[in-house]
């Protein structure tokens, strides 16, 4: 049976948590330029890591099947 590729650009975005239920998180949207504009609070929350939703988790977990 032959290996099944990861597909690169998910395994970067998508990581599992370490215990027990392997939950998948996923970093916020909007870090990458543009700032300037936002207030502290709204900077300061993007940079913590959220839970993905469930209907994503079954897809993602196809694209990286060896994580």
């Amino acid at each position: 049976m032959p290996k099944i590729k990861t597909h690169k650009a998910t395994s970067k975005r998508f990581k599992l948590t370490g215990g027990v239920k392997k939950k998948m998180t996923q970093r916020k949207a909007g870090q990458g330029h543009f700032n300037s504009r936002e207030s502290g609070n709204t900077k300061r929350n993007k940079r913590s890591d959220i839970e993905t939703h469930d209907s994503l988790v079954k897809t993602i977990k196809r694209l990286t099947p060896y994580n």
